[in-house]
């Protein structure tokens, strides 16, 4: 099949001898740095010394625990480098053969909620290139931090990690300025609460108990609500249900898509569903809105 003949929902071919995540290459890389003579060394003669200077100042029973200690963040320390490497070489691996320009560490700005939320934000690999035939943007391992002081002043940081796609859709910003896919979480009983507080949003609601059980929709205030329904129409909302990633959500903000699930996916596959989802979402507000322009 041609690259143009290719569904959206087709992830891209991958060639035969593909590393299919960074785990199949991190016991290699472990087994390899372990091996090396200056390594082992490290990892024998430096808890040998804690060791036997615990032993002289403390005794044996603190020796040979700082002994085994020391032996223990050793093999972590390896076990850590030989990880850097194994993504790394997933990293580039899968650039390559889905002929994505492959980024490192960089800020993706501020366009929707999502790129906005904690004290810090930032892409730590990005992909750039075509998510599917005729959709390009990028997949990014993202995670954004929130920073905390405790009583005693202490700093602490949360790290919450997506992978997210992200599309420009200059074609929508007309028919729908603001749109918010999330999936769906708490008691219905208290959405009316809720919504009371949400005074530039307004929630939208389909007539598929399968998309509401699953998702809020919302969008900027006084969004026309028939272009709306004819955007989720019924195969798209069966899509969203159904074929979706598990998780899946999206934020349209100005022309910008950004489509996330929650967590680091370090497989193959899962970056391909999400390329995959991505496109999905950007060709049907793409499609939709040359669709009201030719009405």
């Amino acid at each position: 099949m041609s690259t143009d003949e290719r569904t959206v929902d087709e992830p891209r071919a991958a060639p035969a001898a593909e590393v299919d995540d960074a785990a199949d290459l991190r016991g290699h890389y472990f087994r390899r740095l372990l091996l090396r003579p200056l390594t082992l060394i490290s990892i024998i003669a430096g808890p040998l010394v804690v060791g036997a200077l615990f032993y002289l100042m403390a005794g044996p029973v603190l020796g040979g625990f700082m002994l085994l200690l020391s032996l223990f963040l050793g093999v972590l320390i390896v076990r850590h480098k030989a990880g850097e490497h194994a993504d790394d070489d997933f990293n580039r691996a899968y650039a390559r053969s889905r002929d994505y320009q492959l980024g490192g560490s960089t800020y993706l700005g501020s366009a929707t909620p999502l790129l906005r939320r904690g004290d810090r934000q930032f892409a730590e690999q990005t992909f750039i290139g075509e998510l599917a035939a005729g959709v390009s943007g990028l997949l990014a391992i993202y995670t954004y931090v929130v920073e905390t002081t405790d009583t005693h002043g202490n700093r602490q940081e949360d790290d919450h990690p997506f992978t997210l796609g992200m599309v420009e859709v200059p074609e929508c910003v007309a028919h729908v300025p603001e749109l918010y896919c999330q999936r769906k979480f708490g008691l219905h009983s208290l959405e009316r609460v809720e919504d009371a507080f949400r005074r530039s949003k307004e929630r939208v609601e389909f007539e598929s108990d399968a998309l509401g059980h699953k998702y809020e929709i919302f969008t900027g205030k006084g969004q026309d609500q028939n272009w709306l329904r004819q955007l989720f129409e019924p195969s798209f909302i069966v899509w969203l249900t159904d074929s979706a990633p598990e998780h899946f959500a999206f934020e349209l903000v100005n022309g910008t898509l950004v489509a996330y699930v929650h967590g680091h996916k370090e497989d193959a596959a899962d970056l391909d569903k999400m390329a995959a989802a991505s496109a999905t979402v950007a060709k049907r507000l793409r499609d939709e809105s040359i669709e009201q322009e030719d009405r």
